[in-house]
């Protein structure tokens, strides 16, 4: 049980995304998981073709008609970033550095995030973390990688680490989504080695182990352009879920 911390408010609802295809649903759940706030959560199912119905449905109390929505109230919150800073207001500002200069850095990544970073590899999709069988990085795509694993390795330098601002921040738990669905394509990069521990110690919370747990037992969200000429992948290779990234 997450026993709230902050102003008394009535239980929140999350409507959040197919555990599989919905990394902006992940960062949200995330948040508020790390906050300690007790929340209810429905998930919607916004594989093809029933998102339309689903997401117009979202649409009746939530402007963009997108998850995650957060329910406070009667107060529709939506958008993952929002959602994360309610979080962190909740939890009285443990999950962004103190100091100001470091707040507007680890926010810089978030807002990195939110606006370009999501389309780095954009071809190696949130979904396709869960394939069965992967197809190699393009030189491109590796290149990409490197020069987000040298942004992160820079902060994790900087703090001493463990995570990148020193305490697990929201910066960090952005990031979770994208370095899951790098990170199993196996990329390799210079900086790779440098974000090793932070990667994996990520992947170890228990929280992103129950996410990706619930994601790994449903059939596979197959996009099309997942695939590139000259780096074709076997997909009748049957993987064990226990064993997948």
């Amino acid at each position: 049980m997450y026993v709230p911390r902050g102003p008394k408010v009535s239980t929140p609802k999350l409507y959040s995304g197919t555990r599989n295809a919905s990394s902006w649903a992940m960062r949200a759940w995330l948040a508020l998981r790390a906050a300690g706030i007790d929340f209810e959560e429905e998930i919607v199912d916004i594989r093809r073709p029933q998102r339309f119905a689903n997401l117009k449905a979202i649409g009746r109390f939530s402007p963009p008609a997108m998850v995650p929505v957060l329910v406070v109230d009667g107060t529709a919150i939506y958008d993952s970033l929002a959602i994360m800073e309610y979080a962190n207001d909740l939890c009285d500002g443990r999950l962004l550095p103190i100091e100001f200069k470091l707040r507007a850095q680890a926010r810089s990544l978030m807002a990195w995030q939110h606006s370009g970073l999501s389309g780095i590899c954009s071809r190696i999709s949130f979904e396709s973390a869960f394939y069965p069988a992967k197809r190699t990085l393009t030189a491109f795509e590796t290149s990409e990688c490197e020069h987000l694993f040298g942004v992160l390795a820079t902060h994790l330098n900087e703090s001493g680490g463990p995570f990148l601002f020193g305490n697990l921040s929201l910066a960090d738990l952005t990031l979770v989504p994208t370095i899951v669905r790098l990170i199993a394509h196996e990329p390799v990069t210079p900086s790779r080695e440098a974000i090793e521990a932070w990667a994996q110690m990520l992947l170890a919370m228990l929280d992103i182990k129950e996410w990706l747990h619930d994601a790994r037992q449903l059939p596979p969200v197959w996009l099309d352009d997942y695939l590139v000429p000259g780096h074709p992948i076997d997909m009748n290779v049957v993987v064990d879920p226990s064993t997948a990234p």
